[in-house]
């Protein structure tokens, strides 16, 4: 397998200043979905759905997302034009939301949700990918704060929805969230194609896709199948994000209909969830570069497993709450040490690649864990969902534990 890098040291000196443009992009791929999670109770209730139904609703966006991760992944390292496929995915995760502020039917909403998780599978391999390629020695950090961009979107967007549902119906909440995304996908496009363009004329290339034919692309691609250490952190992935995506689907409906929490104070809780995970982004990506990936997430993950036990038996008190956001610190710690991982044993060539397979595992992971929670709750109550995050979680340890270190490259 080989790939074309090139040498650190005649590489220039990066401006930050990238990343954090990336990052508030990031931002807004998450704003969506993020305001969803509260939107959807009241169209469950509107719509007159099952628990079964709404988890549904995001089974089918992450199950669109996770059969076209793996193609999107190849697509982005052939093409290489990483700025337009990122303002392309902005804006691609925006319309469906705006769509569905005019859907009535449930299989209208489905659709919508089907058409997210195709759009949102352009981000990531491409975003990540540029950031890996441009900043190769400082992967766990650039891509801790780029977690962290989704971090504040995931936190900032229940808060303004919740805010906004006291005035404004959902629908119009939706109609309101695409303006920022239509602009900032414009200005990505153009910032970031300016700097390609500087680097093409100083002769300085991250990747050359040109020079990979297809069919070496796709032998490349069966070897990264091969590798072990990659498989076992998409597989711990998936169980990860089986957790996160239940948790986030669920945990409004428990604060809303357990609690008895108003809107306002349901996005509150779930800005403190995502809060705890801002603050850990960078310190679990600093460190990881310097004392080792598997130390963090190890670390993360079983302190994730302690504090849902902790959530159920505090059920229906102020503890819960203050679980909550301890809960965002140790889970959403770990994805940017993920993928920085994953880059480590990936060749820079094949980055998009790499990163579009560990988000397909995770995209399915999504997608089965709202489906799962919500026939455990159907049958079992809403707290029997957080008995299932739990099993979840320690699966998804269990299995990075497995991964072999040896395959890991450092410096």
């Amino acid at each position: 397998m080989t790939a074309i890098t090139v040498d650190a040291a005649l590489l220039p000196r990066r401006s930050f200043q990238e990343v954090w443009v990336i990052s508030l992009g990031h931002a807004l791929t998450h704003w969506y979905p993020s305001t969803f999670y509260l939107l959807l109770p009241l169209i469950g209730k509107e719509l007159g759905l099952s628990y079964s139904e709404i988890g549904a609703v995001l089974t089918c966006q992450y199950l669109a997302g996770a059969i076209a991760n793996i193609p999107g992944g190849i697509f982005v390292d052939s093409v290489g034009r990483k700025s337009l496929l990122m303002a392309v995915s902005l804006f691609w995760i925006g319309f469906p939301y705006l769509m569905m502020g005019a859907a009535h039917a449930y299989w209208m909403i489905l659709c919508c949700a089907t058409l997210v998780g195709i759009g949102n599978n352009l981000w990531h391999p491409s975003a990540i990918s540029w950031l890996a390629n441009r900043f190769p020695q400082r992967k766990g950090l650039v891509m801790s704060i780029h977690s962290m961009g989704g971090n504040v979107g995931d936190a900032v967007a229940p808060l303004v929805a919740g805010a906004l549902l006291g005035v404004l119906s959902w629908r119009d909440v939706v109609i309101v969230n695409v303006l920022p995304g239509i602009l900032l996908a414009m200005f990505i496009m153009l910032y970031l194609g300016r700097k390609q363009s500087v680097d093409r004329d100083a002769g300085i290339a991250d990747t050359a896709p040109s020079a990979i034919s297809g069919l070496q692309r796709l032998r490349m691609f069966g070897a990264l199948l091969k590798n072990r250490a990659l498989i076992t952190l998409a597989a711990g992935s998936a169980f990860r994000t089986m957790t996160q995506g239940a948790l986030l689907t669920f945990l409004p409906l428990y604060l809303g209909r357990a609690m008895g929490y108003p809107p306002l104070w349901v996005g509150a809780c779930m800005f403190a969830l995502q809060a705890g995970g801002f603050i850990a982004a960078p310190i679990a990506g600093h460190l990881s570069d310097t004392i080792g990936r598997r130390q963090i997430i190890v670390s993360s993950m079983s302190m994730s497993a302690v504090v849902i036990l902790l959530m159920i038996f505090a059920g229906g008190t102020g503890w819960f709450v203050l679980f909550v956001s301890l809960l965002g610190f140790f889970l959403f710690a770990v994805r940017a040490v993920l993928q920085a991982w994953v880059l480590d044993a990936t060749p820079p060539a094949m980055g998009g690649s790499a990163i579009g397979l560990l988000f397909a595992s995770q995209a399915f992971g999504q997608a089965v864990g709202p489906l799962s929670a919500g026939i455990v709750a159907d049958h079992y109550g809403l707290m029997g969902a957080f008995y299932f995050l739990a099993t979840t979680i320690v699966i998804a340890n269990f299995l990075v534990f497995l991964t072999p270190s040896g395959l890991m490259k450092r410096g």
